[in-house]
């Protein structure tokens, strides 16, 4: 098995991308901008232009702000879209899985991807929630697996969120720590746990805000403007929600229900605004409007 070098701060050579919505878009974007070929993993024809076309207009937004040290078309030439994960180069060195939150979709595609790829390539997960010690079981080499929970907008969010199983090896730990700075990011490492640091704090305010609304304590821009002026959030709880998607934090909240009991319990506006289809910036329509972007 080939060593990780971990020595300094840089991106992999090759990196795989399964999946080309919003996030992976992100990653695949980010990925290339430092130097690294990505390969981009999109079964469905369509998605795969639109995934090329969301790396494109990040690239054009990062370049119009001064954020590239070359031509977006320079750096797009990077990106090579391929129609499953088992198309991926053998010598990848990273594989990162943005597909939806689903275990067992994401243990299939992991798993075409460790076939496909030498034993040299760290396995890496984009989930926000899910056990990595139970996705680690669907794979041969658990020692080569960990999460990195990337945030969206990828682009502009400083954090990574590493999460370490019970498998994972040291050195896949600090490569992952090298290639997180790689990308002038910052990380934060945690153990394997429900809702790992970030869902679990995000979720936790971003229900109880649901439920404030619920209740009429406050409209959604006077509880969000309470949390970004009194507390420095950035961004509050409910445009948060519309960020991540209605649908993705019910996802979230439903499994952290299962594992962690009724503090987490998701409130029937929640439930009800995703079974109309209002979920958040992608629809147009969530505890906000949004125009298309």
């Amino acid at each position: 098995m080939t060593d990780i070098d971990a020595t300094s701060p840089a991106v992999p050579k090759t990196v795989g991308v399964i999946g080309g919505g919003r996030m992976g878009a992100g990653i695949a974007q980010v990925f290339a901008a430092a130097g690294a070929v990505v390969c981009l993993a999109e079964r469905d024809p369509a998605a795969a232009v639109a995934s090329r076309d969301r790396v494109a207009m990040g690239l054009l937004r990062a370049a119009e702000k001064g954020k590239l040290t070359e031509s977006a078309d320079a750096v797009l030439d990077r990106l090579v879209l391929v129609d499953d994960a088992a198309a991926l180069p053998v010598d990848t060195d990273l594989v990162i899985e943005a597909v939806p939150e689903d275990a067992a979709l994401k243990i299939q595609v992991l798993a075409a991807a460790e076939r496909a790829v030498g034993d040299q390539a760290v396995l890496a997960s984009n989930t926000s929630s899910l056990s990595i010690a139970g996705i680690a079981e669907g794979l041969r080499r658990p020692e080569r697996f960990l999460g990195l929970h990337f945030f969206n907008p990828v682009p502009v969010s400083r954090l990574v969120e590493i999460v370490i199983g019970p498998a994972t090896g040291d050195d896949t730990a600090s490569a992952a720590r090298s290639w997180v700075a790689g990308l002038e990011k910052t990380e934060v490492v945690v153990r394997d746990s429900p809702g790992f640091a970030t869902s679990r704090l995000g979720v936790l305010l971003g229900l109880e805000a649901i439920r404030m609304l619920e209740e009429g304590v406050a409209d959604a821009a006077s509880l969000d403007r309470a949390m970004e002026l009194g507390y420095r959030h950035p961004m509050g709880p409910l445009r948060s929600t519309d960020l991540v998607g209605l649908d993705v934090r019910l996802a979230i909240a439903e499994h952290l229900h299962r594992e962690l009991g009724e503090r987490f319990a998701p409130p029937a506006l929640l439930r009800d605004k995703v079974a109309r289809g209002e979920l958040g910036r992608k629809t147009g329509q969530g505890f906000f409007t949004w125009e298309a972007s």
